[in-house]
C-alpha cells in the first residue's frame, strides 16, 4: 500500500527532515518498498498550498531531500506511491491540491465512473490524473463546498462512498492551513498518530550519535516543536504511537484534536480475493501494523 504522512504544529513553521529523512522508518527509507512516486506538500508564508511531486522513489529524489531539509511550514502532507490505478506520472502522484486543500490517500476504491457521475463539470476541471484517489478528493471537495464545512463535507462524501462504492481501503489525510483530517476506513490498513503530549515533535530534533538503534533523542541545544504526526507506519520506536480505530475520523485544529466515528462498515466491502493481481500486489501491509 502507499504510505501517508502528515504533520501540523498548529502555528510555528518547522522543517520535516526528522520524519522524512532521519527517523528509523523515515518516508525516504519506506520508499525503497514504495518506489512509484513521491510528493511533498506544504503551505507558503501566505498559506497557499505548494506541492512538489515526481514519479520516482523518495530516496532517489534530490528535490524531496532538499525540501525536507529546508522548506518550513506549519502543516505538511507527504506521500510515497505504490501504484494501483493510473500510470507513473506527475499528475498521478500525491498529494493533490484542490481549492487550497492538500490530500493524499492509500487503498483501493472501485466505481470511478460512479464518482464521475456525482461531479459537476466544474468539479471535474480540477482532476488532472487517472487515480481513484484524485477522483475521491474531487468528490469530497464538492461536498465540502456544498455544505460550507470541511468536516461535514468529508462525512457526507465518505458516507455516500461507503454506501454505494466497492471499497477495499480508504485511508487519507487532508490538510488546510494549521488543520488536518485523518481517516482510517475501514480496518484494512493501519494509520497511526503521535500527539504532542506524548512525543509528537517537529523542528530540528535529530538523531544523536549515541542513540540506541531504532530510537530518537534530542541533541543538546536543538529545538523541538510540539506537533501532531500522522503516518501509515510508526516511524520510530516511541511506544506512544496510537493506531486509529476503524472508521475513526481524527480532526486536528491547531493542536486541539477530536475523534469522530460517523461511518458504518462499507456496504460493498472488498476483500483481497476481490482485487486484481496488480492491486493485490500493491496492498502490502505496513510492517509496524
Amino acid at each position: 500500500m502507499c504510505r501517508l504522512f502528515a504533520l501540523t504544529t498548529g502555528g510555528p513553521r518547522v522543517h520535516t527532515a526528522l520524519w522524512l529523512l532521519d527517523a528509523p522508518a523515515s518516508l525516504s527509507e519506506q520508499s525503497r518498498r514504495m518506489p512509484d512516486g513521491t510528493g511533498l506538500g506544504w503551505f507558503s508564508l501566505g498559506d497557499e498550498p505548494v506541492r512538489d511531486r515526481a514519479p520516482v522513489a523518495a530516496y532517489e529524489d534530490s528535490d524531496f531531500v532538499n525540501e525536507a531539509q529546508h522548506v518550513v511550514s506549519h502543516t505538511f502532507v507527504a506521500h510515497i506511491r505504490y501504484a494501483t490505478t493510473g500510470k507513473l506520472t506527475v499528475h498521478n502522484s500525491h498529494p493533490f491540491d484542490i481549492r487550497d486543500r492538500l490530500f493524499a490517500h492509500n487503498g483501493v476504491v472501485r466505481g470511478l465512473d460512479i464518482i464521475e457521475s456525482w461531479l459537476s463539470p466544474l468539479d471535474k476541471v480540477f482532476v488532472e490524473g487517472e487515480t481513484d484517489s484524485e477522483l475521491a478528493f474531487a468528490w469530497i471537495t464538492a461536498e465540502i463546498e456544498r455544505l460550507g464545512d470541511t468536516t461535514a463535507g468529508i462525512i457526507s462524501a465518505v458516507r455516500r462512498m461507503g454506501e454505494e462504492l466497492p471499497i477495499y481501503a480508504f485511508n487519507f489525510v487532508l490538510a488546510e492551513p494549521r488543520r488536518l483530517w485523518a481517516l482510517r476506513y475501514p480496518d484494512t490498513h493501519p494509520l497511526w498518530v503521535l500527539n504532542p503530549e506524548v512525543g509528537g515533535r517537529a523542528g530540528s530534533r535529530q538523531l544523536a550519535g549515541d542513540t540506541e538503534p531504532g530510537s530518537l533523542s534530542i541533541e543538546a541545544g536543538s529545538a523541538a516543536v510540539p506537533a501532531y504526526v500522522i503516518a501509515s507506519e510508526r516511524m520510530d520506536d516511541d511506544p506512544d504511537w496510537r493506531l486509529l480505530e476503524p472508521g475513526e475520523l481524527l480532526v486536528i485544529d491547531g493542536l486541539e484534536a477530536t475523534s469522530l466515528f460517523p461511518f458504518t462498515e462499507p456496504v460493498h466491502r472488498l476483500t483481497k480475493a476481490d482485487l486484481h493481481p496488480e492491486e493485490a500486489a500493491s496492498q502490502i501491509p505496513a510492517f509496524s501494523a
